[in-house]
């Protein structure tokens, strides 16, 4: 997201350790994105994302300890890389998959997140591997503050702002401070679940795109002295999707519906939930789509209902995947037999995408599956 799936945001992801049924991990990731805009639909009105200039080469230099950062608004000083991170679920695995991207995986003592499927196939053992510290997670999906301080971490990271909320029986950040234990958010979602975020943290947090996974990277590889890998992660993604840009310029634009079958308990009328808004609008922009909701809010997308998808425009079914158990083919032909007056369902055309399409290092992935099968594979 999974947090847009926080991704909710969505950035991505509750099969996790000690997990419980299917059905209770979807239940809670559908209560987790809708209350928290995963991936930051929350407020969008925009029916197309906004057009910005491409950001300069990222460039890489040797951290400088001690290493001061501003984190939705707190001040984090790191007098060395940080050893003993802890990372907490939000329905995430944009966080782990980055550490694992950037290669500092040996840098986490404990990872509650994990998510079962992946665009990188190698991305499932890899994740796997990752200590996951004895955890048991709360009925909210979340680390208890007591299992918090008895790993001693020396860092805790968050993928969105309210996982450090006591209401969840998690640890709050000024407790970790009071503890000696720093604390971290990912940027995009300072303004996710912090009704008191600063109204830059909470308009950036609606305004994701590719670029909120990129920064990501980015701050990760300074606090971590990995600036050279990140600047390398970060420049190749942007070069791939400039590819892509590049060869689907000129082509009709493709209405594009991404829906996520596993996760039908996000919709209040039971249907496949329908992603749309701030990441996921930009991706599908990237590829040269239009998201056929975009730009509506995470409660508009909640009450689509069958007529609202049978009238939608729909040139590519784009089909998520949540479980290992899922078939993409057999999900697209259940939904082409069901709205047969897409334009997709006359030609059959679909394609699958799972954690590439949430924040996270997978982007281009995304962006190249739905370019491919929306524009043809060169």
């Amino acid at each position: 997201m999974p947090g847009n799936f926080r991704a909710p945001p969505l950035d991505h992801f509750v099969v996790t350790t000690n997990s419980p049924t299917r059905r209770g991990a979807v239940l809670t990731l559908a209560g987790a994105l809708l209350s928290l805009s995963a991936c930051g639909t929350a407020g969008s009105t925009a029916n197309a994302p906004k057009e910005t200039s491409a950001p300069a080469p990222a460039t890489a230099a040797p951290t400088a300890y001690p290493l001061t950062i501003e984190n939705c608004g707190r001040k984090l000083t790191f007098d060395k890389a940080p050893s003993r991170v802890l990372l907490l679920n939000g329905t995430s695995v944009a966080e782990v998959e980055s550490f694992v991207a950037l290669g500092i995986q040996d840098r986490i003592t404990a990872n509650s997140q994990s998510y079962g499927v992946s665009d990188d196939p190698s991305l499932v053992a890899k994740v796997k591997a990752v200590p996951t510290g004895g955890l048991t997670l709360n009925d909210n999906f979340e680390v208890p503050r007591e299992q918090v301080l008895a790993l001693k971490p020396d860092l805790v990271i968050s993928t969105w702002a309210g996982g450090f909320d006591d209401k969840i029986g998690s640890i709050t950040r000024d407790q970790l401070t009071q503890a000696g234990i720093a604390s971290y958010v990912t940027p995009v979602n300072c303004g996710n679940g912090d009704p008191t975020a600063s109204p830059a943290d909470q308009q950036k947090f609606k305004e994701q795109s590719v670029e909120s996974s990129n920064e990501l990277l980015l701050q990760l590889g300074q606090i971590f002295d990995v600036q050279q890998r990140a600047a390398d992660l970060v420049n190749g993604t942007r070069a791939e999707i400039d590819r892509i840009g590049q060869r689907v310029a000129d082509q009709p634009k493709k209405n594009v519906l991404v829906v996520y079958p596993g996760m039908a308990m996000m919709n209040s009328n039971g249907l496949p939930a329908v992603f749309a808004g701030g990441m996921y609008d930009d991706i599908v922009a990237r590829a040269g789509g239009v998201n056929s909701f975009a730009g509506r809010t995470t409660a508009e997308l909640a009450e689509i209902n069958a007529e609202a998808l049978a009238s939608a425009k729909v040139d590519l079914l784009v089909v998520g995947l949540f479980q290992e158990s899922e078939k993409a083919d057999a999900l697209a032909q259940e939904l082409f037999a069901k709205f047969p007056q897409w334009e997709a369902s006359k030609n059959k055309k679909y394609t699958s995408v799972s954690d590439s399409f949430y924040l996270g290092p997978l982007n281009a992935l995304a962006v190249k599956k739905i370019a491919d099968a929306a524009h043809g594979n060169p």
